[in-house]
């Protein structure tokens, strides 16, 4: 199934127009023209032509910016579409699907009426198409995109050799230079191929070439891969009666969970985002999104967080339908069960959750290590659900675990001073431990940091404060940048 105008012919159904139309893309810093419909190229325009030569062949020319991610989509809602003719169906190319149609054409009345079928229904859509069956997939490409301009070619069963006879060498999916060089040495058909001696073509041209001409002619498999469509992660509940309690509520909430939860396992994923749609028989919906803290697909996890939203729910004359989406889908994979220990991030991330449905799941922050050894950039402050906690970090010297920003005290020498203060404090100084010298990161913006090293010292003092101190030799002076416990 090929369609030859597949861009045009789906910009023309969203809006027609009676004239000469082109759509164009922008390649190599020149505007081309990308497809085109039978009325431009009635005016002798072409793809691939520079969109100022053909507005200078045709003034009339109407275009429109080309959208080839759009043209896949809409080429993979036909794949889904054919689907009704069989159930094996791929995509030939950009523009073409593949059908396996063996055991699913009776169920029509037969191969012609199956196609005629397919044809009537696309030209209603307003997508031009050409058709071809064969016994192999090569033999239907060509009878498609080479066969007769007008209807659908059928190949009798066994007939292929004989189909594909008169057709030219390009219709075995060739390259252009090996086309045009078969042309040379006088085999401008299939047939003529056919009946030439393999060894020679096999020199020149390559085992590629036997390749297709197999292929075409049946002699070797060619397998069609069909296009699965990606997991739906969505249940739904239509009620007989509407429901209005809260109880009822949870309940049919909890159906929907189990199913959509072993879709979830099936696949080693999990939700990080669920929507409920509460349909009313009022024909209005409403939607509790919740948004957790990590990726789950226990039902019993997940059901308590939804009662405080539920309770908030104006039922009206009641619900008659329940519908559950996961919207935010990550990869879970199976783990091996643990000891009961194992269980304590299953609270915490239930915990953060909870919070996260009152104030939002952004302002729940947790530091996290960062690589560097200046210490005002050793860490940072990222939302709790981004990054899992770094358990396995640890420090190559011991920090401080209060660290604020260096204050000076009154002293002098380049070891720690034996009485100084701070913070309106007399301290005297009991043991010392260092220096350890941190230079500036030269590629950093801090400017407290371009002044030169730093000399830190472990000083516990005899009033029991344990200070992290450093010495600034380039400009002598004493500072106090945090506190041990």
């Amino acid at each position: 199934m090929w369609f030859p105008r597949l861009a045009s012919d789906r910009a023309l159904r969203l809006c027609a127009v009676d004239a000469p139309f082109a759509l164009t893309l922008r390649q190599a810093n020149t505007e081309r023209l990308y497809d085109l419909n039978r009325q431009a190229e009635a005016q002798g325009l072409s793809r691939l032509m520079p969109f100022a030569e053909a507005r200078a062949f045709c003034p009339a020319l109407q275009t429109r910016p080309a959208d080839p991610s759009g043209d896949l989509r809409f080429l993979a809602g036909l794949r889904r579409w054919a689907l009704r003719y069989c159930p094996w169906v791929g995509l030939e190319g950009e523009d073409g699907l593949v059908l396996d149609i063996t055991g699913a054409a009776h169920l029509f009345g037969g191969e012609e009426p199956l196609l005629n079928d397919m044809r009537a229904r696309l030209l209603r859509a307003g997508l031009e198409t050409r058709l071809g069956l064969a016994d192999s997939r090569g033999a239907a490409w060509a009878l498609a995109h080479y066969g007769p301009r007008h209807g659908q070619t059928i190949a009798a069963p066994g007939g292929t050799a004989a189909a594909l006879d008169s057709l030219p060498v390009a219709a075995l999916r060739i390259d252009p230079e090996t086309t045009t060089a078969l042309q040379r040495l006088g085999l401008p058909t299939i047939g003529a191929l056919v009946r030439a001696s393999r060894a020679p073509l096999a020199r020149r041209f390559g085992q590629a070439l036997l390749t297709r001409l197999d292929q075409a002619m049946g002699h070797r498999p060619e397998a069609i891969t069909p296009w699965t469509d990606p997991p739906h992660f969505a249940t739904r509940l239509t009620l007989p009666e509407p429901i209005g309690l809260t109880a009822d509520v949870m309940a049919g909430l909890e159906r929907l969970l189990q199913a959509l939860c072993a879709k979830l396992k099936a696949q080693e994923a999990g939700a990080r985002a669920l929507s409920l749609t509460l349909r009313r028989v009022d024909q209005n919906s409403q939607v509790l999104s919740l948004r957790l803290a990590v990726a789950m697909r226990d039902p019993a996890r997940i059901l308590p967080l939804f009662a405080r939203m539920v309770e908030g729910v104006d039922a009206g004359f009641g619900i008659d339908q329940l519908r559950l989406a996961a919207t935010l889908v990550e990869p879970l994979p199976l783990q091996q069960i643990g000891d009961s220990r194992a269980a304590q991030p299953e609270q915490l991330d239930n915990l953060l959750t909870r919070i996260g449905t009152r104030i939002g799941l952004d302002q729940i922050r947790r530091f996290q290590p960062l690589d560097s050894h200046i210490p005002e950039r050793s860490f940072q402050l990222v939302p709790a659900t981004e990054a899992a906690p770094c358990s396995d970090w640890s420090a190559p010297r011991p920090r401080p675990l209060h660290l604020f920003p260096p204050e000076p005290v009154t002293a002098r020498g380049t070891t720690p001073p034996e009485r100084f203060r701070w913070r309106r404090m007399s301290l005297t100084t009991g043991r010392a431990t260092g220096p350890e010298r941190i230079a500036p990161e030269w590629w950093g913006e801090d400017q407290d940091w371009r002044s030169g090293i730093r000399d830190y010292w472990r000083v516990e003092t005899k009033q029991g404060r344990r200070l992290w101190m450093f010495h600034t030799p380039q400009r002598p002076g004493w500072f106090v940048q945090g506190e041990f416990p």
